[in-house]
């Protein structure tokens, strides 16, 4: 989806009922596979604010500070009304260094995005990062939720989008085939790819946080592979990020293991 030539809009879906669909651009990169470039983030109101050098705020800083991270996280620090909750979930080719280096990146983006936040969330290309004043553990979170799309459009948009589906459902019943043999960083992870008509070939990935279940990381990524539609239709690339799940596919390798 970033390429050197191309830019992207992304449509943010409103997390309560039906809100009118706000637009934005992210600029093109340099370079796909090296990029962890910003997303989006979402303040959440509704935990309400902490005060400069209040005990939430000592906490939460201690608690990232007390974090090293290869792959993924879910911490808890201090006591009941000041406890903080934080998971950090890095890509599954995004393991080790790069993962603690976009916990780093992210936090230090979530204060300036959302300071004084007690609750919050920030995507980035290559990891999530969500904090909260309540633990939010095995909860499939689909309201906090945006699209991402490629401007160019394919030839066949209909062909195009049966394989992309394809691609995308073979990949879901893999990331959550019980039994499978894989370390933790890929667990709820699936990289795969597709050829299609000549030359060209089809990239997909798509991925759950390890706070849900098996089942509920099954249900969370046939919800939003069934809003290709609404999404990307069409569309040479494009995913849907949530707080629980995301898929991604391109028409070039966007993964360190596709390189």
């Amino acid at each position: 989806m970033f390429s050197s030539s191309v830019s992207e809009r992304t449509i943010l879906v409103p997390i309560l009922a039906v809100i009118a669909t706000q637009l934005f651009f992210i600029h093109s990169v340099a370079s796909v596979n090296d990029t962890n470039a910003y997303l989006y983030h979402k303040c959440l109101e509704k935990d309400g604010k902490y005060k400069s050098k209040s005990l939430y705020e000592k906490n939460l800083n201690s608690l990232i500070s007390n974090t090293s991270v290869k792959d993924y996280l879910y911490g808890v620090y201090g006591y009941r009304p000041d406890t903080v909750y934080m998971v950090i979930q890095c890509r599954g080719d995004s393991y080790g260094s790069k993962c603690n280096t976009c916990l780093s990146t992210a936090y230090s983006e979530l204060r300036k995005r959302c300071p004084m936040n007690k609750g919050a969330i920030v995507w980035f290309d290559r990891c999530l990062l969500r904090i909260s004043p309540t633990t939010f553990i095995n909860e499939m979170d689909l309201k906090n939720k945006f699209y991402m799309y490629n401007m160019k459009k394919v030839r066949d948009p209909a062909s195009f989008k049966a394989k992309t589906k394809a691609l995308l459902t073979k990949l879901a019943k893999e990331a959550t085939r019980k039994g499978s043999e894989r370390s933790p960083a890929q667990e709820y992870y699936e990289p795969g790819d597709m050829k299609l008509d000549g030359k060209m070939t089809l990239y997909g990935m798509v991925q759950c946080t390890r706070l849900i279940w098996n089942t509920d990381c099954k249900k969370c990524l046939d919800t939003i592979i069934g809003e290709l539609p609404n999404c990307c239709d069409g569309k040479e690339g494009g995913r849907v990020v949530s707080g629980s799940c995301t898929f991604r596919y391109e028409i070039y390798p966007f993964l360190d293991t596709q390189r």
